[in-house]
């Protein structure tokens, strides 16, 4: 009901509830409803944690975090890669010959490419390409993490989307990638400070790639956004490692509070195209979540959900959802025709 329309006694028995369920609220959890956002999205590495509290045995599932495969490339080794395929691509095909040569042959490294790329994406009139190259490049100087994070990513499409048969190839043309590069860069300005320009990355990182994440929300590495268009990924959200996620999935809030109000993401978990997960709550590392799912209540680690709203059908699944990337087996228990 409008408070508006409410007469002066309901007004005083509504506060007065109001009241009541803040104080309780204050007893059971000890912070105060009127604490800022910063100081409560403190309990999201707790919130991670539980996410992520069923370590394998196999200490390389992608459940138990990224960390570098026999098969990946070093620094060094994938960028000379992705300068032999560019060349391949420009020999073959001459009409993309200066594109690659502007976007790849002539940078030094991987860093200036990756700004170099970024910075054409995003750029408009009033916000331009050489301003957003020089910043981007004074991100990846000041933060390694940021170029480590972008080549796990990359190594990530290219293991996992079997439509990606090269390197260049993700990073030139894959959007779910650059988008994911884009708020990277975004969350080192947040963490900076910065917060009017990193929500204006964001803003364009929309609008160019039609892939909304908060420059606020944490990502770990390992990450894939396959297709990518119209995903959300609200303010205090978390995703670990080696998550992947097909289009049209939403990682989105509940309630007006100034806490953590969207959902965290373990590592390894599969979610599928056009789910919807809302409010603070977590999925279990190695899950996965069928296709047109609504998630509002935790997850465990390594079950399997699915419906509206969801339900878990099976746990202590063995395989890797991520890896598997199968989004029809594990749904039907049986059936009857």
């Amino acid at each position: 009901m409008a408070r508006d329309r409410l007469s002066a006694q309901e007004r005083e028995e509504l506060e007065a509830v109001r009241a009541r369920l803040n104080q309780q609220l204050q007893l059971v959890t000890g912070v105060s409803p009127s604490s800022s956002a910063d100081t409560q999205t403190d309990e999201r590495p707790t919130l991670l944690a539980k996410a992520n509290n069923c370590p394998c045995e196999d200490e390389v599932h992608p459940s138990n975090g990224w960390r570098p495969m026999p098969h990946h490339l070093s620094k060094a080794e994938l960028w000379e890669r992705i300068r032999q395929e560019a060349q391949m691509d420009a020999s073959s095909e001459p009409a993309l010959a200066s594109n690659l040569f502007s976007t790849i042959l002539v940078h030094p490294n991987l860093e200036k490419s990756m700004a170099f790329l970024l910075a054409n994406k995003l750029a408009n009139p009033t916000m331009l390409g050489m301003q957003l190259m020089r910043l981007i490049s004074e991100a990846y100087e000041d933060d390694a993490g940021l170029i480590e994070a972008c080549m796990a990513d990359l190594q990530a499409v290219y293991d996992r989307d079997p439509a990606c048969d090269s390197f260049s190839q993700a990073m030139l043309y894959f959007k779910g990638f650059q988008a994911i590069q884009c708020q990277r860069v975004a969350h080192w300005l947040w963490r900076k400070g910065r917060k009017a320009l990193a929500l204006a990355i964001q803003s364009r990182m929309s609008e160019a790639f039609h892939v909304d994440i908060h420059p606020a929300a944490q990502l770990g590495r390992g990450l894939l956004i396959d297709h990518a268009t119209g995903v959300v990924i609200g303010e205090t959200a978390v995703v670990g490692d080696n998550v992947s996620m097909l289009h049209h999935v939403t990682l989105g809030g509940s309630g007006t509070g100034r806490g953590v109000r969207h959902p965290t993401v373990g590592n390894g978990v599969l979610l599928g195209a056009g789910v919807t997960v809302l409010g603070p709550i977590t999925v279990g590392a190695g899950s996965k979540v069928g296709a047109g799912s609504v998630v509002v209540s935790d997850i465990p680690c390594h079950s399997v959900a699915v419906g509206v709203p969801a339900r878990i059908i099976k746990r202590d699944i063995v395989k890797e959802p991520v890896k598997e990337m199968d989004q029809c087996t594990d749904y039907i228990l049986d059936y009857t025709i």
